[in-house]
């Protein structure tokens, strides 16, 4: 029995995806990764006793990374639409989570809700700090994108990435400690924290997240649909 030759470009179709599905899931984990960084941000973590940054900073730096993957795929119209998508979501949490703080629990799961209270009631200044930070840094992050792309002709990511990526930290991670720990923590670690939190995200983004955004831009503009 002779076998049908296979169709080398039937076969390369089925393993691409959808350009809508790829968007749908860059924007699912773009969203995802902004809220899980503003609940982990309640913690404060130090080393050593002499770096401090909230915990949130370890997430966040791959919320940048896919925002410069939307950028650099779909464009800045299309980034900035998810952008203020994330800011509703945020401000969704938000509610929806302080409506758990003021419904009643059953008195012996005092232990529990006492723990969602604590901290639950911190999320919405977290929010509030992350939201500005957000704005500012995120929007200012796809302009330049957009441009630093436009000057290189669209070579050199990395240049995109990071160069991108160190002055829009700057308008993110300041108003965001200053907002989210001023009165909390002592105005020593207060500068501590603006300077570890800065380098350390811009480490992390460069270590990390533009290897992983080379990869991911790779991966959608090879099996992606348009």
């Amino acid at each position: 029995m002779n076998k049908v030759s296979e169709n080398p470009s039937k076969n390369r179709t089925n393993r691409q995806i959808n350009n809508h599905t790829a968007l749908m899931i860059v924007t699912a984990l773009f969203v995802t990764s902004y809220l899980v960084s503003n609940v982990m941000a309640v913690k404060v973590i130090s080393l050593f006793g002499l770096f401090y940054f909230d915990a949130g900073t370890i997430v966040f730096p791959f919320a940048y990374m896919l925002g410069d993957v939307l950028t650099e795929i779909w464009g800045f119209r299309t980034a900035r639409k998810i952008i203020w998508l994330t800011f509703a979501c945020n401000i969704i949490m938000v509610l929806c989570t302080q409506i758990g703080v003021w419904l009643p629990s059953p008195d012996y799961l005092d232990a529990t809700a006492n723990a969602y209270n604590h901290i639950f009631s911190y999320v919405p200044r977290i929010v509030i700090a992350s939201l500005t930070g957000f704005l500012l840094g995120e929007i200012s992050n796809a302009w330049l994108m957009e441009k630093i792309k436009e000057r290189t002709k669209g070579k050199r990511l990395w240049v995109r990435t990071i160069g991108s990526s160190a002055v829009a930290y700057l308008f993110d991670s300041l108003p965001f400690v200053l907002i989210a720990f001023l009165g909390v923590v002592s105005t020593h670690d207060l500068l501590l924290m603006i300077v570890f939190q800065y380098g350390a995200k811009l480490l992390i983004e460069a270590i990390f997240g533009t290897p992983l955004a080379y990869a991911v831009v790779h991966f959608i503009r090879r099996f992606v649909r348009h």
